[in-house]
């Protein structure tokens, strides 16, 4: 009869080979499930309920949203070249666009998806029914990508989805 067990220094050396090889390919996965997530850094006004419902609207659709209390934020929208046109109340960054207002989670996927050559995209004013404002009847509203050149309506949209 044989005998099988590995000796102590034969498990130990197993052991540490097993972890060598186990411990990069755990990098590598939380490097992929951290790439695939985005991050949108939000400016707000403090007093501003409607922003956190929008945050919490992205938060439930993937996004990872860094709230950021502004105490000028027509200060960050003319840094960001948001024109007085575009303005809602809280102006987002995400992967080099701005999201101007309560823009619903499946545009801003799709303008993430397509990589348009814009500024960003604003949902102007503050829109009955659109993403945290889900108060009363939602109205059809406009969609605009927006440039240094102006604005191009994008669509019309009810509520999240497009009208």
């Amino acid at each position: 009869m044989s005998d099988n067990r590995l000796s102590r220094r034969q498990s130990i050396k197993l052991l540490l080979a097993t972890t060598a090889l186990l411990v990069p390919m755990s990098r590598l996965s939380a490097a992929n499930q951290s790439a695939s997530l985005e991050t949108i850094i939000m400016h707000k006004s403090a007093t501003c309920g409607c922003c956190g419902k929008w945050a919490l609207r992205m938060r439930e659709a993937g996004f990872i949203v860094e709230e950021i209390i502004e105490a000028d934020m027509q200060a960050i929208k003319s840094r960001l070249g948001v024109s007085e046109k575009m303005q809602s109340c809280h102006t987002s960054e995400i992967a080099g666009y701005i999201i101007e207002g309560h823009v619903p989670a499946q545009a801003i996927k799709q303008l993430l998806q397509e990589r348009p050559k814009v500024s960003g995209i604003a949902a102007p004013g503050m829109p009955s029914g659109s993403p945290g404002m889900e108060m009363g009847a939602p109205e059809v509203y406009t969609l605009y990508s927006f440039d240094p050149a102006g604005a191009r309506p994008l669509g019309k949209w009810q509520g999240d989805k497009p009208a």
